[in-house]
């Protein structure tokens, strides 16, 4: 079976402390909803730009926000169709987060979904590669520089299957879900189970991870930026893991530094929305439901809802309505603009 080898070096106990402090003044922070929503469409556009662009995508960051507004913007139809693939798979990660443990059908799934309409070969789609491929990237003057050459294809079945195997044990599920996230970072790329897409499968499943077992349960931060902040240095640490005793400490250094970079980014926006030095947990926080959250991001993007809008989304009477939207304005998140049939509902 599949035993991850690495050592917790002082650079990983700083980093996964440093992370601890930032991640509780995020956790504990009162955030209206509106600044609740704005964090995680941030962290879900950049973690969508930032992942696709690693691998070549030429999207820029405002194009990547334009098509996740549902917007129609000029340019390659590939590059378009992977940007929204990942934005469809990051906006609904829950439903990847298996009922019992993990199989290999979850993770052909998520690979499927990630590359659906940008392949040559539509039948390469989630399913493991049938030939051999090297990993690698184009250099600033278009020529591939190859990192290293994954295992044989005959393998890949068995060293996926043996690695989940791995992942279900009770004592991984005990570990410090940054450590998981970063040893299923590698270990993907480095199987490299598919003919494209391994990069976006190995990070969205990093994301899955650090989601289930609860270290990012707002969304808020967008982990792929800290790699595409420096695209070498991250084919660099990918790279530094010698092929036979695969040795992933020096990368899970690297994993553990773009967390703590991430979550301190978002640290400091909390800071600078609070418009405090300090977060205390002393005030009392906002806490929505799943279908109030929908309302406020609905509204944070279109600048208002109705009624009739509300009872077409949920399928609900317009009683139901009124005293969802009673509740909203009790906790002073939404306002009711206008009477009647024109009336609307605003946020605060």
């Amino acid at each position: 079976m599949y035993k991850p080898h690495y050592q917790i070096t002082d650079k990983i106990v700083n980093h996964l402390t440093e992370i601890a402090v930032a991640r509780e003044i995020v956790e504990k922070a009162r955030l209206v909803p509106k600044w609740e929503i704005s964090l995680r469409r941030d962290a879900l556009i950049h973690s969508a730009h930032s992942s696709t662009h690693i691998e070549g995508n030429s999207l820029t960051l405002e194009e990547v926000s334009q098509l996740a507004l549902g917007r129609e913007i000029s340019a390659i139809r590939k590059d378009k169709q992977e940007v929204l693939n990942y934005l469809q798979v990051l906006s609904n990660l829950e439903k990847y987060i298996p009922k019992e443990k993990f199989a290999i059908q979850l993770i052909l799934q998520i690979n499927e979904n990630l590359v659906k309409k940008t392949l040559n070969r539509a039948e390469d789609k989630g399913v493991f590669r049938n030939r051999q491929v090297v990993v690698g990237f184009k250099d600033s003057e278009g020529r591939t520089v190859i990192t290293f050459q994954p295992p044989r294809t005959k393998d890949v079945p068995k060293l996926v299957q043996s690695f989940l195997d791995w992942l279900n044990e009770s004592g991984t599920q005990l570990m410090n879900p940054i450590l998981t996230a970063g040893i299923a970072h590698y270990e993907m790329v480095r199987i490299h189970p598919f003919v494209d897409g391994n990069g976006r499968t190995a990070r969205t499943l990093a994301t899955l991870l650090l989601l289930m077992q609860k270290f990012d349960a707002k969304r808020f931060f967008a982990l792929d930026d800290y790699y595409d902040s420096d695209r070498m240095a991250y084919y660099a640490a990918l790279k530094s893991v010698d092929p036979k005793t695969i040795n992933i400490t020096k990368w899970m250094e690297y994993f553990c530094e773009g967390v703590a970079f991430s979550v301190n980014r978002v640290k400091e926006k909390v800071l600078a929305i609070s418009g405090s030095k300090k977060v205390t947990a002393s005030l009392e926080q906002v806490a929505l439901t799943k279908r109030q959250m929908q309302i406020v991001e609905t509204i944070s993007r279109t600048g208002k809802i109705t009624s009739k809008e509300m009872q077409a989304m949920f399928k609900v009477t317009p009683q139901a309505v009124h005293k969802e939207m009673k509740k909203l304005m009790k906790i002073k998140v939404v306002k009711l603009i206008g009477k009647g049939r024109g009336a609307y509902y605003e946020l605060l």
